[in-house]
């Protein structure tokens, strides 16, 4: 971190891990080859037993592409339910400030239409006030 300046702010460290699929599939290779090397079998014994070996290797490489699929799957599945619940959070405290928002309308519209029926009640007094002292 010494060989970098932020400034203080946040950061965001992005690691990229490999599945090891393919690590996976070459160990594969490299053991079906040491098997033919060193098996003292006929080439038909050979044949069965590399045949039997790459269907195995087949349904371990699908067996791991179907637990990896899922895993994914199920991550989505997460991160979509959490943006959900996240969109849903900022939609209630934009209608609770909506709501807020609205109730202090009435309220200041209340406050003003008090307030000018005060003012109307005072000049209408002033002005009887003004028409007894005038008669006088």
């Amino acid at each position: 971190m010494r060989d970098y300046d932020f400034n203080g702010e946040p950061f965001v460290v992005i690691e990229r891990q490999d599945s090891g699929i393919g690590n996976f599939l070459l160990g594969i290779t490299i053991g079906v080859g040491a098997a033919l090397l060193f098996a003292p079998r006929a080439g038909t014994d050979t044949r069965r037993l590399i045949g039997d070996r790459a269907r195995r290797a087949g349904e371990t490489v699908l067996d791991t592409v179907n637990e990896v699929s899922d895993r994914v799957a199920a991550d989505a599945a997460d991160v979509r339910d959490r943006v959900t619940d996240t969109v849903d959070s900022a939609r209630d405290a934009v209608r609770r400030r909506q709501d807020q928002v609205l109730d202090a309308i009435d309220a200041g519209r209340a406050a003003a239409a008090e307030g000018r029926a005060e003012l109307e009640r005072k000049i209408a007094e002033n002005k009887a006030s003004r028409r007894e002292v005038g008669s006088a």
